[in-house]
């Protein structure tokens, strides 16, 4: 069950050690080749001779994604896979489409800086400061609305609404990884000590080894 979520989830942090971004492109464009086996901070880039406009196009944000999972949510992602032309500058987005009750887990981007705009429908989103204290800041979006979520900080996404909920997620990185919470502490491979965790989250160990079970 969690792992077709999981595996949708992380969508934006496929083949993360090679997609890490330079900030300042040294050309015009480094379209990614991504059948080269060499492997560098980047993707290497094809001959300038043989690109072409599609390597900078994509199509399909229109349709909606398939939310017929336990989270109730789908990402569409455009990063460098989607359009090879991405490589270098430093930019993704992503569609989310959030069922009725919907939502993301807490999560955090460790190489970007996300902006979220609602299409339709109602949207809270939510992060957690690191200094002062843990303070918890969170707004409900309606359509036509836009929140900012800083490089790294723990957040979240929730359709508060009746009906769906549409929204696009920029993210000034090439690859802003994902790190989605409670399947980085409690879905580890190889598991993360159980008496450990039960000690760090005030849980007794039968309910730690239940949610790694279910991780």
């Amino acid at each position: 069950m969690a792992k077709t979520v999981v595996l949708g989830f992380i969508a934006l942090n496929v083949f993360c050690t090679a997609f890490a971004f330079g900030p300042i492109p040294l050309q015009d464009f480094c379209v990614a080749d991504l059948t080269s086996s060499t492997r560098v901070n980047g993707l290497p880039c094809k001959d300038p001779a043989t690109v072409q406009a599609n390597d900078f196009f994509f199509s399909g944000l229109h349709v909606p994604g398939n939310t017929t999972n336990p989270f109730g949510t789908a990402l569409t992602p455009v990063t460098v896979t989607q359009v090879p032309g991405l490589n270098t500058l430093g930019l993704s987005i992503a569609r989310l489409d959030f069922a009725p009750s919907g939502f993301l887990p807490p999560h955090t981007h460790p190489r970007a800086t996300e902006i979220v705009a609602v299409l339709e429908g109602s949207l809270e989103v939510g992060f957690v400061t690191t200094n002062p204290g843990y303070r918890h800041l969170s707004k409900v979006l309606e359509k036509g609305d836009v929140f900012v979520v800083p490089l790294g900080l723990v957040h979240y996404q929730r359709n508060v609404g009746s009906g769906n909920t549409v929204a696009i997620a920029a993210l000034n990185g090439q690859n802003p990884g994902i790190i989605a919470v409670p399947s980085a502490v409690f879905g580890a491979d190889p598991a993360i000590n159980s008496d450990y965790l039960a000690k760090a989250f005030l849980l007794d160990k039968k309910t730690v080894e239940e949610l790694q079970a279910k991780f």
